[in-house]
C-alpha cells in the first residue's frame, strides 16, 4: 500500500469515526421551544477541529444520510426524511456549510500559525473561534429561513424561538470543542494519522 493510499484510508476511517460520534451526540437533547438543545453542534464543532472542512463535511453528510434513511440519529432519537424536510430540517442541513466553513478556518489557521509560538497560537485560537462563530451564523441563517418558510412564521418569532436562546450554548460549545479538538488534532498529526 502506498503512503498516499494509506493516508486516504486513515482519513476515511477518521471520517467514519466522527460520523459515529455525531450519531451518538446529536440525539441527546433538551427541548427549548420548537428547536431542541442538542449535542449535534458540539459534535460538528469537534468534527471541524479534527477533520477540517472537506472531510468534516463528508462525515456530516454521512450522519445526515443515516438519519435520512431512518436511523434515530436526529434530536430526540428521531430519524427519517420527514425530519429533514420539516420545519427544523434547515438546521440539520445547515450543518454542512457550518462544518465546511469552521473546518476550513481551523485547517488554514493551523497551517499558517504552526510555528508562531504563543502569540501565533493565540491569534490562531481567536481566528478559529471566529471561524466557528461564522459557520454557526450561516447555520442560523439557513435554518431560520427554512423554519420561517416551513412553519409560516415571521423572522422575529423565528429568531426568538430558534436562535437567540441557543447563542450562549453554542459559544460555550465552540470553546469546549476548541479546547479538546485542537490538542487531539495535533496529536493525530504527530502520530501521522492526519
Amino acid at each position: 500500500m502506498t503512503a498516499k493510499s494509506l493516508a486516504g484510508t486513515r482519513r476515511l476511517a477518521l471520517c467514519a469515526v466522527m460520523a459515529a460520534v455525531i450519531c451518538v451526540l446529536a440525539p441527546i437533547s433538551l427541548p427549548i421551544g420548537p428547536i431542541s438543545l442538542t449535542g449535534g453542534t458540539l459534535a460538528i464543532y469537534l468534527t471541524a477541529c479534527l477533520l477540517g472542512g472537506g472531510w468534516g463535511a463528508a462525515a456530516t453528510l454521512t450522519y445526515l444520510l443515516l438519519g435520512f434513511v431512518g436511523l434515530p440519529v436526529f434530536s430526540n432519537y428521531m430519524g427519517g426524511a420527514e425530519r429533514l424536510a420539516g420545519p427544523t430540517g434547515g438546521y440539520l442541513v445547515g450543518y454542512l456549510p457550518m462544518v465546511f466553513i469552521a473546518g476550513a478556518v481551523v485547517t488554514l489557521t493551523l497551517a499558517r500559525f504552526r510555528d508562531g509560538g504563543r502569540r501565533g497560537a493565540a491569534i490562531a485560537l481567536v481566528l478559529q473561534f471566529l471561524g466557528m462563530a461564522l459557520g454557526t451564523a450561516v447555520l442560523y441563517a439557513f435554518g431560520t429561513a427554512w423554519y420561517c418558510v416551513q412553519a409560516g412564521v415571521d423572522l422575529q418569532k423565528a429568531l426568538a424561538a430558534c436562535v437567540i436562546p441557543f447563542i450562549p450554548f453554542d459559544l460555550a460549545k465552540i470553546a469546549a470543542a476548541l479546547a479538546v479538538g485542537i490538542p487531539v488534532r495535533r496529536r493525530l498529526e504527530r502520530a501521522n494519522l492526519l
